[in-house]
């Protein structure tokens, strides 16, 4: 069974081809892979990222098919459902790694200090599922100075929610926690700089 550590080398080492312009997946979907994997799969890592057309996992980790599980909700938030999914993800195929997935210059986040700075506008009711869940891992930095730098702001912001979401996957479930504690299952947050395209792991 392939490490968590394995896993990350693995990513960097993809990450690095990205920004290298060297993708070793310049066909992600070849007619051999897809029948490869029509009777199974074994994602070797779940990526919890933002919806951002931007920030596609398997681009950005230059991987093929069958590779990655990915999760995408803007602001690579954490809800039962993503929960679920990482459940799923780590019990069915023994994932060993889990990458929650921000990038720079978020819409999610940008929505959510807007929201913190503005309350008489709010957004609309579906769009408050997203920002109440990452107000609270952001709503102090707004009394901060930060307050006055806005693209400082938001930088930290980002940071902010991706280790908040970190935080909640590892304690939000029995099962994930049997799995970090016994050493099989590592939950760590990245950053994509749209800027440079490269990843920062950031634990």
């Amino acid at each position: 069974m392939i490490s968590s550590a394995e896993v990350l080398t693995r990513l960097k080492a993809g990450n690095q081809r990205f920004v290298g312009e060297l993708s070793e997946h310049s066909e992600l979907s070849s007619e051999r892979r897809r029948n490869s994997l029509i009777d199974g799969q074994m994602p070797f890592a779940v990526i919890l990222g933002c919806s951002d057309s931007r920030v596609p996992a398997e681009i950005v980790f230059d991987q093929g098919l069958g590779d990655l599980f990915v999760i995408r909700v803007a602001g690579n938030i954490v809800a039962p459902s993503q929960v679920g999914s990482i459940e799923f993800a780590v019990e069915t195929y023994g994932t060993p790694l889990v990458v929650v997935l921000g990038h720079t210059q978020c819409g999610a986040i940008q929505a959510t200090l807007d929201a913190l700075k503005n309350p008489e506008t709010q957004p609309s009711f579906n769009l408050m599922s997203i920002v109440s869940r990452i107000r609270p891992s952001i709503e102090t930095l707004v009394e901060t100075d930060l307050k006055h730098d806005e693209e400082a702001l938001v930088r930290f912001a980002v940071r902010a929610n991706i280790r908040a979401s970190v935080s909640q996957i590892r304690c939000s479930s029995p099962i994930l926690e049997k799995h970090i504690l016994s050493g099989n299952l590592k939950v760590i947050g990245a950053q994509y700089s749209l800027e440079t395209g490269i990843v920062d792991f950031l634990d």
